[in-house]
This record gives structure tokens, sequence and C-alpha cells, in this order.
């Protein structure tokens, strides 16, 4: 076995494929944003009042994943800071928060925690009332005159598994501030976020809107080329392999993240089987793993409410495989077995439009596929089918399992 691994140690000490893979990962801020000029610049005219040290309007940027919004924002707070330096009596801070990341998203003290953290405090990750870490945030805020801008990236899913309180907290806050004002930037994937928050919410936030289209088929090719040029060594990426990946992004939602993580994810699976160049059926490859792997991710990051919803539709197919040799079944029924699992797990149990539209999510996600059926006089009912392979369908019930009390 030990010189079976010394050979493929072997192979990938000889690197044919990347001269800087990091070129391809999320992670990577270019110098340069392709065909995002237009939203950079709206951006920058909507902030550039805190370099005179005015609070902005707050400020929401939209768009499907991958079409440049944190990337937009990351050079327009970088260009920013490097302008206030010149000018040290405009004291502005300009603090970004994931709010999807796991240890930040589950509470609003966990966000406030996070917040607390990058303004250089601390607080216990448990312990305190939520409105002890609210005073103390405000209280490090406001010990001096300046002015904060908040980068809320991902902020629809904290308003989804929290509330929308805390949005409205915060943007209530410079009632309370003496000496700093503060202006938020939210981003997020929902085009209809803050349709669908409280109308008091929305009236305090006073927002100017930024949306940012998705890339097309062209547009994804040039960003492709670009990247590709520093990330691969010469001569490595096969003929139709760019216009390729550029193709499956664009056929979903212009996802430039999408393209490079499947031109990286191509580059690696080419190095493991020991090509010296990257081939069309890399990129199919590539393109099912990832699928792969994102259902999963999905599955392990969301709250257990979704996870059951998830569950209940899952074990329903299954029983229905083994007794009518079906694979559908209704919202009605997922409803039913659902409200037992919350039940036997001691958890609230959502209303029944809430998980219908934790199943129309699933749906838009690829996870299943909802059809409706009219059924005449009977009115309409929502048939469901699971949209993911057999293996996969395991690994999400291990998942899902690690965590009930019930199966």
């Amino acid at each position: 076995m030990a010189a079976k691994l010394d050979k493929i140690f072997d192979s990938f000490d000889e690197n044919n494929i990347f001269k800087d893979k990091s070129i391809l990962q999320t992670a990577y801020k270019p110098e340069d944003i392709p065909h995002r000029d237009e939203q950079i610049k709206q951006i920058a005219s909507i902030l550039a009042p805190v370099l005179r040290g005015e609070k902005t309007s707050n400020l929401f940027l939209y768009g499907k994943t991958g079409t440049g919004k944190t990337l937009s924002i990351s050079y327009v707070r970088g260009e920013l800071l490097k302008r206030a330096k010149k000018s040290p009596e405009n004291n502005i801070e300009i603090k970004y928060l994931n709010c999807k990341l796991k240890k930040v998203a589950d509470t609003e003290y966990r966000i406030l925690a996070e917040l607390i953290k990058k303004f250089g405090g601390s607080v216990p990750e448990t312990g305190l009332p939520t409105q002890a870490v609210y005073s103390k945030f405000v209280d490090m805020i406001d010990s001096k005159k300046q002015l904060v801008v908040l980068i809320l990236d991902e902020i629809d899913h904290t308003v989804k598994k929290i509330s929308s309180d805390f949005l409205y907290n915060l943007t209530r806050l410079n009632s309370e501030l003496s000496q700093t004002q503060i202006c938020v930037v939210g981003i997020s994937n929902n085009l209809t976020f803050l349709e669908e928050l409280d109308p008091r919410v929305r009236s305090s936030l006073s927002e100017e809107e930024i949306v940012f289209p998705p890339y097309n088929a062209l547009q994804l090719q040039e960003i492709l080329n670009t990247r590709s040029e520093k990330a691969f060594k010469k001569g490595v990426i096969d003929e139709g392999v760019i216009a390729k990946c550029a193709a499956f992004a664009a056929r979903e939602h212009g996802d430039a993240r999408r393209a490079l993580d499947l031109l990286r994810v191509a580059g690696e699976l080419s190095e493991r089987d020991g090509n010296k160049k990257i081939l069309l059926k890399h990129i199919d490859e590539a393109n099912n793993k990832i699928e792969r792997d994102k259902i999963l991710d999905i599955v392990s990051t969301e709250p257990k409410q979704f996870q059951f919803v998830l569950y209940s539709i899952i074990k329903l197919i299954e029983q229905r495989q083994r007794e009518k040799n079906k694979d559908s079944i209704f919202t009605g029924d997922v409803y039913n077995l659902y409200q037992k699992i919350c039940e036997r797990n001691k958890c609230e149990v959502l209303t029944q439009r809430r998980v219908s539209d934790i199943i129309q999510e699933f749906d838009m996600l690829g996870v299943i596929n909802v059809k409706v059926i009219s059924k005449g006089r009977g009115g309409r009912m929502r048939e469901i089918k699971l949209a993911i392979g057999s293996k996969i369908v395991q690994k999400v019930k291990e998942i899902i399992e690690d965590t009930l009390d019930y199966m």
C-alpha cells in the first residue's frame, strides 16, 4: 500500500495542470471586476458621503449567487478606506460580516457577538442576556465620534432563521447613539427579500437598491479566459472547455462562481487521472461532483425545520415505492409526517403555509420537483418527486438522522 501511495504522491509532485489554483477560488480578489463597472460606480456614489463624515442611505444589493455583489462592495470598501486614510480627521469603520456562517446566523446573540469581535471586543459565546450583548455593542461603537458602515452579506438568511427584528433594531440604532452614526449595506440573493419584510421594518430602512444582473455566456467566457491564463499552465485547457464551462454556468443563472468552481474541479479531476490536459469529459464529471456536494452542503447547513421537511419527503417517497410502486407524494402527506417528527423531537411545528414555502425552496434548489395537478372540483394539489439520485439520497438521510431523536 505504501508503494501505491508513493506513486500517487509522486504524480502530484509534477503538477502538470495548475500554475496558481487560488486564482479560481472564492477567496481570490481580482484587481479588475469585468462587466460590473456600472454597479461599482453606483455603490461608490451612494457611499461617497461617508468621506465627509455624513451618514448615507442604507443600501441593498440584490442578485443571484455569483453575480459579483460581494466582490463589488469589497472593492469599493477597499477604495473608501484607502481614501479615508488620507484624511485622518474622518474616522470611518467599514466592517464586513457574512451572516450565513454557521457560528453567526443562528441567533441575534451570535451576530452581535461577532460584530463586537470585529470592533476589537469580546463576549462569551453563550450565557449573557441578548440585551446585555446589545448594550455592549452600543457602548463600544459609541465610545468615540465615528461613522460606521456595516456590510451584512447573505442578510436574508439571518432574517429567515431569526426574524426581521434584528434588522429593525439595527436600523433604529442611530436614535440611541450620541457620537456615532451607522448605515447598513445588505447583500441578498433573494430579489424579493425586502418585500417579504414586516412593513414596519421596511419603512425604517430608507434604503437604496442596486440589482446585479446575471452574467451571460460570453461574459462568463471572458472571465474564465482571464482567470485561466493566471491559474493554469500554458496549453493545458482543451478546445471547447471554457465555452462548455460558461454554458453550464449561464444555464445556472449566470453564476461566475459556479463557472470558476467547474473549471477548478475539472482541473483537479484531470490531475487525479494523470492527464496533462483538461478535457470536455472533465467538465461533465466536475458538474456532477459539484451538484452532489452542493446538495449535501445545503442539507447540512439548513435549520432543523428544513431538514425535517426534507426527511419527511424522502421517507414518504420510499414508503410509496415499497407499497404502491409510485415515486411521488403530495404536500398534505409531507405536513402530516413532518408534524410527527417535530413532536417526537420536541421542536416547534411550523404552519402548513410555511412548510409549503420550504418545499418550494427545495424545488428551486433542484432537490425535488414540484408539479401542480388539477383535481377538478377537488381543487389543485402539488405533487412532489425527488430530483436527486439514490446515492445522494442515502447520504442526505445520514446527515439528517444524525440530528434526529426519532427516525
